[in-house]
């Protein structure tokens, strides 16, 4: 087991959970926000969930207000959202923060294991984002919203993908199938 695994997080129901959990699964793990120009990147969360679940795969999704109040709704609000707009099968925990003095252990974990998030090419993500002022913490901070990291059924950190970089593109769909 992975330190990764042991570090605790709130579950929608108010219980402490772990990845342990989820052990011998990959793991998609994303900062998510209902109210983001990448928002409909739930629909590809959800359509990946649901092509990989019967391999041992499962997206994990960590709401974050952290990124010009994109996720501004209570937990129950943010769920009942997840369900309605998007049909959500997969597990979408308490919001945490995913930048700043207050990073949940989780992500710090996350971001030292994986320090750079791959992009693709030409994206200009991160140029769009400086040009408004928005820049993450640090070289390895998050970026932005949908920002994910894939983990593999030992609990290790194997890859980071850029937010603008969808959850079923190729790039994203080799790395899973690789790890499965």
């Amino acid at each position: 087991m992975t330190k990764i695994q042991t570090i605790s997080f709130t579950k929608t129901n108010g219980e402490q959970g772990s990845l342990k959990e989820f052990e011998g699964k990959v793991l998609l793990v994303v900062n998510v926000a209902s109210k983001c120009g990448l928002t409909p990147q739930y629909e590809g969360l959800e359509k990946i969930q649901r092509e990989y679940s019967k391999k041992g795969f499962t997206v994990l999704g960590f709401p974050a207000n952290n990124f010009k109040g994109q996720e501004p709704g209570t937990n129950e609000e943010i769920q009942q959202f997840c369900k309605l707009k998007y049909d959500v099968t997969f597990p979408v925990f308490q919001k945490i923060s995913v930048k700043g003095a207050d990073t949940h252990p989780l992500y710090k974990a996350l971001m030292e294991a994986q320090p750079k998030a791959q992009t693709e090419k030409g994206s200009g993500f991160a140029m769009k984002l400086a040009l408004i002022g928005e820049r993450p913490d640090s070289e390895s901070g998050i970026l932005w919203n949908f920002e994910k990291f894939l983990i593999d059924k030992k609990g290790n950190v194997v890859a980071r993908f850029a937010p603008d970089m969808t959850p079923d593109s190729e790039t994203v769909r080799k790395e899973i199938e690789k790890n499965l």
